[in-house]
């Protein structure tokens, strides 16, 4: 049971934020020595500057980069800021990287190392630190904020309305750990061999894509799109497909559809004997269930987080029952491209109905996904979106897909690969973990206590 704890309205009135949310007084500062000011050595806001799709100007990494405990590669630019201001702005190894304001609190105060020098800017989203490694280095930084005792600092003096809040100053009112070199040099240790795994993962997803993209021959998809070409069809041939759209009739799709067909013996989903899972579940009342939605599907095929509650509990969305080695595939055109594959962890999970599940005893469901997630077929789908408000794409356009039928040995290659890809990822996720959960026995139990750990676990 949760333990109620009474503040006086003399403390309130003494403290100089005189904040009276439960969350600001719910932390236990016995257990951490040091403030962050005290061991912050240079805080910056990023740029508020108007961002592109269209990667003009200067890379600019957002919370949406941030991968796991580090950073990704920017989907977005900026050409209003000079070259003086970009240099201010470039992100040097071992910067900590902190989201500022967001619309969901949890997931403010996040926290990112950069691992290496990169060229990019950030957006006033976010802010970064750099901490003096005297006192406490970046990885252990990094750790402890990701830890339900950072999260508890944070928490306690960000400022929730609209958006919450947590700005450079309010971070640097949190308290920190004051942990040994010994202990801190080993969670940089952890840290940046997680680091490495990601690389490796990432190496090995961009391997298979290109080995399909060779096999299909469709390297140059994008410049097959600059051509200007016009398509000519029949007034029965669209009232066989129902589609008016100019859209759903470019000659890229036919081309594609074409090759596929007539090169690798392409078969539709339907006669691909892949089964589209879709039939409701109801969830057992009491019974505790994994639960799947969109936001917690990575850029690699990897289910990235989740959330566990009893049946009764979960959103109505949730209403499809997944096993291992399922694939699931968002039906949303704005996220199309959100498919992963169920893994053992994941057996009997929930997912929500903004998935469709796919399952082939026929066909790896590792090859499966980087099909679905490569270009090509990332094409052909969008084609098959249709609506106004929120298009998404039906179960019988889906059904209709053309899959590429490449010999076994082929398709056994890419799915190694793409294997390996998200075994690297989650060895990566799982040294994080262990990296955060150390940080917490420290404070909990003391250091020794935290290498122990580490030694057993490693």
């Amino acid at each position: 049971m949760a333990k109620l704890k009474i503040i006086h309205f003399q403390k309130i009135c003494r403290d100089e934020d005189f904040r009276i949310e439960a969350e600001y007084w719910n932390s236990n500062k016995n257990k951490l020595a040091l403030k962050a000011s005290e061991a912050i050595s240079f805080s910056q806001y990023g740029t508020s500057k108007t961002l592109n799709e269209d990667k003009l100007g200067f890379p600019i990494l957002r919370l949406n980069e941030f991968d796991s405990f580090f950073i990704g590669e920017p989907q977005k630019y900026t050409d209003k800021i000079d070259q003086e201001t970009f240099f201010n702005l470039k992100l040097k190894k071992n910067d900590v990287l902190i989201c500022r304001t967001n619309g969901n609190p949890k997931y403010v105060g996040r926290a990112s190392i950069v691992p290496e020098d990169y060229d990019y800017g950030f957006a006033s989203y976010l802010f970064r630190v750099r901490p003096d490694s005297k006192i406490i280095n970046s990885a252990t930084l990094v750790a402890y904020l990701n830890s339900k005792y950072g999260r508890e600092e944070i928490e306690k003096y960000s400022l929730v309305s609209n958006q919450a809040n947590f700005s450079p100053a309010k971070f640097r009112k949190i308290k920190l750990p004051q942990f040994s070199s010994i202990l801190q040099e080993k969670i940089e240790d952890i840290i940046f061999d997680s680091y490495n795994y990601l690389k490796l993962s990432k190496k090995k997803y961009k391997d298979a894509e290109r080995n399909l993209l060779d096999l299909l021959e469709f390297g140059g998809l994008s410049k097959q799109r600059e051509r200007k070409q016009i398509s000519i069809k029949s007034l029965k041939e669209i009232e066989s497909f129902n589609r008016l759209d100019a859209e759903y009739y470019q000659p890229v799709y036919d081309k594609i559809e074409n090759n596929i067909f007539d090169n690798f013996l392409g078969r539709s989903i339907f006669d691909s004997n892949i089964e589209i899972i879709d039939a409701s579940f109801s969830a057992e009342a009491q019974k505790k269930y994994k639960y799947i939605e969109l936001s917690n599907i990575g850029d690699y095929g990897e289910i990235k987080d989740f959330t566990e509650d009893i049946g009764s509990k979960l959103p109505s969305r949730a209403r499809r029952l997944v096993r291992t080695g399922d694939v699931l595939i968002s039906s949303l055109e704005g996220s199309i491209e959100k498919c992963a594959v169920i893994t053992e962890e994941f057996e009997g999970a929930i997912c929500s109905t903004g998935f469709f599940v796919l399952r082939s005893e026929d066909i790896s469901p590792y090859y499966l996904l980087l099909l679905l997630k490569s270009e090509i077929m990332q094409s052909l789908l969008k084609k098959r979106c249709s609506g106004t408000i929120m298009p998404s794409i039906g179960k019988g356009e889906l059904e209709s897909l053309l899959i590429p039928q490449l010999q076994s040995h082929s398709q056994q290659k890419i799915s190694n690969t793409v294997k390996s890809s998200i075994s690297f990822r989650k060895r990566a996720i799982e040294l994080n973990s262990l990296a955060q959960k150390a940080v917490e026995i420290a404070i909990e139990e003391g250091e020794d206590e935290a290498l122990t750990f580490i030694d057993k676990n490693l």
